[in-house]
């Protein structure tokens, strides 16, 4: 893997990384060149015990541009700057320009509940240069890049002191609130441990006190062993519908054996992660043909310096729609409650997304 940094005329960071060796002389472009005044604060939520972000100034961010006003498209008229420049460069990060939290800001409102500033980070993450593309159109190479990335990523944010837990996601499609078209994800990085990873870790922390074994790393191996579910399978990954699936078609993708974060991984485990998301994200497309939204999001173990052998690197896909390619939104069970109710049992769904037929080339 190949990097170089670079710093924006607004003063934030980008990073480019590519396969190849990428040219010295290369300028980061900015839509912008006045500092960004982001000042997003936490809100406690007593009755949920858990903090709540606010940030105004997004109401500002570029929506559902027209492909000529593409934000994260390389520059082509010095006249007019986007987010990156030309290059012989695979995949992008840089400092999210409407961020919900960033480690400049200082102070927060007084209020009547317990404020604090939003001392996190945003960055995007730009998957290809090409407008057209998705994840699973890219070559495996170019995925286990990206792997690679949100490994550096998650290492270079767990640099501040600061920064307890990194979650790199992708939200894909109109359907999920997506405002840019172009492929990309981004990456949030929390001053704590969001709840939901927060109570997958204390699950796992409680099976590994009793077991010595990985909690996930079991359901895998349960998963192999009844093969109903299974999308994608080799020695060192998996693409599976999980048996308690929240979401028609819900897939999870995971090493089978347990490393706590990217940058635990082998060469050999990025290579069969990169061909399950592959996988995976074409099954999806496959399924009415054409582009299926969903959102992804990547769990590994907190940023404290500790050892987590219970944490399980893993994604989640959760894509909105019911068995009769009707949108599934959350209803009165799942946002008042918590519980989530599914319509579909998860081996259904499995052999549907399993029917699809897909060819990995390397």
């Amino acid at each position: 893997m190949y990097s170089q940094e670079l710093l924006k005329p607004d003063g934030r960071k980008l990073t480019l990384y590519s396969r190849c060796p990428i040219v010295a002389d290369t300028l980061a472009p900015s839509p912008g060149s006045e500092p960004i005044q982001a000042t997003p604060h936490l809100r406690w939520h007593p009755l949920r015990g858990e903090w709540v972000a606010y940030a105004s100034h997004r109401q500002g961010r570029t929506f559902l541009p027209p492909p000529e006003y593409n934000p994260l498209a390389p520059t082509t008229d010095p006249k007019f700057p986007t987010e990156l420049p030309q290059g012989n460069y695979d995949i992008a990060v840089f400092d999210n320009r409407f961020p919900s939290m960033t480690l400049q800001v200082e102070t927060a409102p007084i209020e009547i509940v317990e404020t604090l500033p939003a001392n996190g980070a945003c960055e995007v993450v730009v998957f290809t240069q090409d407008p057209q593309a998705s994840l699973g159109s890219l070559d495996l190479s170019h995925l286990e890049l990206l792997l690679q990335v949100w490994g550096d990523r998650t290492r270079a944010l767990s640099q501040h002191s600061q920064i307890q837990y990194v979650l790199p996601f992708e939200n894909k499609g109109i359907e999920v609130g997506v405002t840019l078209n172009h492929p990309h994800g981004q990456i949030y990085a929390y001053p704590f441990v969001p709840p939901v990873p927060a109570k997958m870790l204390e699950c796992q922390r409680s099976y590994y006190q009793t077991h010595q074994r990985g909690l996930l790393a079991d359901l895998i191996q349960r998963e192999i062993k009844d093969d109903r579910r299974i999308l994608y399978q080799d020695e060192f990954a998996i693409a599976f519908v999980p048996v308690c699936a929240r979401y028609p078609y819900e897939v999870w993708i995971a090493t089978i054996q347990s490393v706590a974060t990217f940058s635990d991984l082998t060469s050999e485990q990025r290579s069969g992660l990169a061909k399950a998301l592959k996988t995976v994200t074409l099954k999806f497309d496959g399924l009415w043909n054409r582009p299926f939204p969903y959102l992804m999001a990547w769990f590994q173990a907190p940023t404290d310096g500790e050892p987590h052998p219970e944490s399980h690197l893993h994604a989640e896909f959760y894509p909105p729609y019911r068995t009769s390619d009707r949108l599934k939104y959350l209803a009165g069970t799942e946002l008042a409650a918590g519980m989530f109710a599914n319509d579909a049992l998860p081996e259904d769904k499995a052999k549907e997304l399993q029917a699809v037929l897909v060819t990995l080339e390397e």
